[in-house]
């Protein structure tokens, strides 16, 4: 059965992304640290897709964080475009 749509709209696109607010902000970093955090400590790197400035600089952060938090140094790297890896230096890649 086709039914047809009357009085029906297109909705108008929102103008881009809202920010977090800080609390959300706050949590979020907080759990890139520890998800993150998890991922370098078991595979010693993890990929993140970062596809806007705003996220490449939560991500670089993240690994300043870290890096402090551990006392070892990590590095934040661009895969591509829209990926960051964060790993410990000196830690290569294993496929």
């Amino acid at each position: 059965m086709i039914r047809d749509l009357h009085h029906v709209r297109p909705v108008p696109s929102e103008p881009g992304r809202t920010p977090l607010t800080a609390d959300e902000e706050q949590r979020f970093r907080a759990l890139l640290f520890t998800e993150l955090g998890n991922t370098i400590a078991d595979h010693g790197w993890a990929r993140y897709p970062a596809h806007t400035p705003e996220d490449r600089r939560r991500l670089v952060d993240v690994g300043r964080r870290l890096s402090e938090h551990w006392g070892l140094s990590v590095t934040v790297e661009a895969e591509d475009v829209c990926t960051l890896r964060l790993s410990l230096a000196g830690h290569t890649l294993e496929a």
